[in-house]
């Protein structure tokens, strides 16, 4: 068992490597490509596919895991939650991608913000695979719920590979057009690798039968979706407002320069939210009491918080070199932006194991509550101080709302960590 255990880690280890090393390598490319202002169209198609990819799923990855791995030996019962949740997203994708089809030219004008530049074959391209990477979301949860975390793992391993090689053919010949096309295309691509890996396991296509919808797992799924939406739907939709916002009062080259600063903060941030999944949730879920949880936030703040303070001085002071190699010197203004960044990123390390405790304990409305308040701070306060500084006083509101987040969790969470 702890052999498994170890295999498991150290390819999910591998598989986060490879991301984060797949993530630096189209980063060069598209700095090369496109430039700062390519960069920021890129990001604000990023921050809207993933607002649509979660609507489109309706949030249910963590509960279809739960009722898959229950009744993975009641067959009957498989079937109908196989059949029930393939059908709904099935549905809901086809209507979201008529919107996107029919409304491309409506889409290309709010998201992408580019006068000179119609692209509004994007929109038709993603309204075409938005269905493919919807049900593949489906299928991994389907594998996880299964307990087939190998395969789940080598899914992620090869989708993120054919992604890279389709993404440098599509940058390197259409520029920025290719970037936003490999945007939409590559997420689609992970269904032909699950579907792969599912179809050894269960007859899914077998399972899928009209007759076997049931309501009631929709409704029994309906409570995991909340908090998932909530953080997933509307935190890029507010990165999506701040980066217009940068857009219209600063200009796409600044909004370009943000969005790299955010690039290279979660490159390193990934590791941490790895850990904190596999290792201290699962803690979090088990504690009985304040004093065991409370055991829980200090074993990472005394262990994982120092050595990620540590990378984060390396950073700092490897901040020109950084950029030098995983950009080009188009995009040395981005030094500037460093310093407020990584002390929001500290602060929200800080509070991540205590937000943690909200799923862990389901905590759903508490959850919402402070979600929205963080958000609606982050977005207030950038607009703020991007007046007064601009675009430093975006990375400003990031430590501010960090700071301010860490500061009311740290009250609401008080007798676990006092």
């Amino acid at each position: 068992m702890q052999t498994t255990l170890f295999k498991i880690t150290t390819l999910n280890s591998f598989s986060v490597a490879l991301k984060i090393g797949i993530g630096l390598v189209t980063s060069k490319i598209l700095a090369v490509f496109v430039g700062p202002s390519g960069m920021a169209l890129v990001g604000n198609l990023r921050n809207f596919l993933t607002s649509l990819e979660n609507i489109a799923t309706f949030g249910f990855q963590n509960g279809i895991v739960k009722y898959v791995a229950e009744n993975e030996r009641n067959k009957t019962e498989l079937q109908k939650i196989i059949a029930t949740v393939f059908i709904s997203l099935l549905c809901i994708a086809f209507i979201l991608s008529g919107f996107l089809f029919f409304f491309a030219t409506f889409w290309n004008d709010k998201i992408l913000e580019d006068t000179n530049t119609d692209y509004s074959i994007v929109f038709r391209v993603m309204a075409l695979a938005l269905p493919w990477y919807a049900v593949s979301v489906f299928l991994l949860a389907i594998l996880n719920g299964l307990s087939k975390f190998k395969k789940v793992i080598w899914a992620n391993i090869l989708g993120n590979c054919f992604g890279l090689l389709i993404s440098l053919f599509l940058i390197v010949q259409f520029k920025t057009l290719g970037a936003l096309l490999a945007i939409v295309i590559t997420p689609a691509l992970l269904f032909f690798v699950t579907f792969y890996f599912l179809n050894k396991e269960i007859n899914f296509l077998g399972a899928v039968r009209l007759h076997l919808f049931d309501f009631k797992i929709i409704k029994n799924l309906s409570s995991y979706s909340l908090m998932a939406l909530i953080s997933s739907v509307v935190g890029p939709m507010v990165f999506l407002a701040i980066r217009n916002n940068i857009i219209d009062n600063l200009g796409i080259d600044q909004a370009g320069f943000w969005e790299t600063m955010t690039r290279i903060s979660s490159y390193y941030l990934l590791f941490v939210s790895t850990i904190l999944t596999v290792y201290f949730l699962p803690k979090l879920s088990i504690a009985k009491n304040n004093q065991e949880t409370k055991a829980v936030f200090f074993k990472f703040y005394k262990t994982i918080l120092p050595v990620f303070v540590l990378g984060l001085i390396v950073v700092y002071f490897l901040r020109f070199r950084i950029i030098q190699i995983l950009f080009t010197k188009e995009f040395l203004p981005v030094s500037d932006l460093f310093f407020w960044q990584l002390l929001g990123d500290f602060f929200k390390v800080c509070a991540l194991i205590l937000g943690y405790q909200f799923f862990a304990k389901k905590l759903t409305a508490a959850f919402i509550i402070f979600e929205l308040f963080s958000l609606a701070t982050m977005y207030i306060s950038s607009l703020i101080l991007l007046n007064y500084y601009g675009i430093e006083g975006v990375v400003m509101a990031h430590a501010f709302y960090n700071l301010a987040y860490l500061v009311v969790l740290s009250i609401y969470f008080r007798k676990s960590l006092f």
